[in-house]
Order: C-alpha cells, then sequence, then structure tokens
C-alpha cells in the first residue's frame, strides 16, 4: 500500500477528533497529533483503536505510546501490513 494511501486513510480516521480543520487539511508526515490536530490523549486511544480496526492489526502498548505523529504511525501501520504481508 502506498504511504500517500495510507495517509488518506488515516486523515479519515482522525477527523472525527480533531478540532482544527485547516490543520486536518493539510496533515502530513509532520503533523503531530496532539500539538497540531488538538487531539487529546483519550481520544488519541481511540486513534489506535480505529487504527487497528481499519487496518486489521494489533497495536501493542510500546507502538501506542509512539503514535504520536503521522510518521510514526504511518512506520507502524506498514510494519504490521508487512508483517502479515498484505
Amino acid at each position: 500500500m502506498e504511504r500517500e494511501e495510507l495517509i488518506v486513510r488515516l486523515k479519515a480516521i482522525v477527523a472525527p477528533y480533531t478540532h482544527d480543520a485547516a490543520a486536518l487539511a493539510n496533515i502530513g508526515p509532520d503533523t503531530d497529533f496532539i500539538k497540531d490536530l488538538k487531539i487529546n490523549s483519550a481520544n488519541l486511544v481511540d486513534v489506535v483503536l480505529d487504527v487497528e480496526e481499519e487496518f486489521d492489526i494489533e497495536i501493542d502498548n510500546l507502538e501506542m505510546a509512539r503514535m504520536l505523529n503521522v510518521t510514526a504511525t504511518l512506520e507502524i501501520i506498514e510494519a504490521k501490513l508487512k508483517a502479515l504481508d498484505r
């Protein structure tokens, strides 16, 4: 799966949780979920759960702790999908 497609799918996942529509419109590899998209920590857990559901993967606690920005999240998703050979 191409990274651009992953970003589009991730954007759809985080959209309900963000309070900054302009930042969401400009989501990219450097976007920080808390600082840029104003997603609170409770909702960040919901984002992780939604990522698991969307991509049919399991994210452990160490990976979850790293998922604070788009780049880290994409790296985790890509590694999980590669491990599943998708």
